[in-house]
């Protein structure tokens, strides 16, 4: 009993991970590719929404990502507000050999703001990278997307999984650090002010007659005096 209250222990964080781009651009298959290491060259377009959860060690936490996949297409737009709903980090796809998905990275960026966290951490994915031959998009053009929009950015192939793995990986571990940073703030607030109060300083309220009153007074030893 001991060893599975340890087990359960371990998982330390859930975080929802949206993969958000037109239809075709290989979302499915980039999450097939990282949660089950298959590759679907068949695959049809999703219709409605599915996903996938993988777990990742960071710093020795154990983190559980709920990666959400969606149809790019139009029709099934309606799940939009519930599908972006909670989520902390976004792979933004498009394919490499296709411009028309590339011009409408700022539209799906909109989108998520629109429906998301502010916070949220996003990557620009250009996804087929194998298909060099048919490239229309440039890894520079992407890189200067990225930078001018504040967001990561990979290229990425489902087909041959360079650098899948490390496309979610970055995300999570990014929501990771953010988190971490945010706890370590709150200690640090914490701390101050408890020793505030242990230093024994007064806690004082602007009177109506313009005199500070003590309103309370936090010592060593308890005693309040008059």
């Amino acid at each position: 009993m001991a060893h599975n209250s340890e087990e359960e222990k371990k998982e330390d964080y859930l975080f929802k991970i949206v993969l958000i781009g037109d239809s075709a651009v290989g979302k499915s298959n980039l999450l097939a590719r990282f949660a089950r290491d298959e590759f679907y060259p068949n695959s049809k377009s999703t219709i409605g929404v599915e996903f996938q959860t993988q777990k990742i060690n960071i710093n020795g936490k154990e983190v559980k990502a709920q990666i959400w996949d969606t149809a790019g297409q139009e029709r099934f737009r309606a799940v939009t507000s519930a599908y972006y709903r909670g989520a902390v980090g976004a792979l933004l796809v498009y394919d490499i050999s296709r411009r028309l998905t590339f011009d409408n990275i700022g539209r799906w960026l909109n989108e998520l703001q629109t429906h998301s966290d502010m916070n949220v951490v996003i990557i620009l994915v250009g996804n087929k990278s194998d298909l060099k031959d048919a490239r229309e998009v440039t890894t520079a053009e992407g890189k200067a997307l990225a930078e001018a929009k504040g967001l990561f950015f990979i290229e990425t192939s489902a087909l041959d999984s360079s650098n899948v793995t490390s496309a979610f990986q970055t995300v999570v571990r990014e929501i990771y650090n953010i988190l971490s940073r945010k706890v370590i703030q709150s200690q640090e607030l914490q701390k101050k002010d408890s020793g505030r109060l242990a230093n024994g300083k007064s806690l004082v309220l602007q009177a109506d007659d313009g005199n500070q009153e003590t309103v309370a007074e936090a010592k060593k030893g308890g005693c309040c005096s008059s």
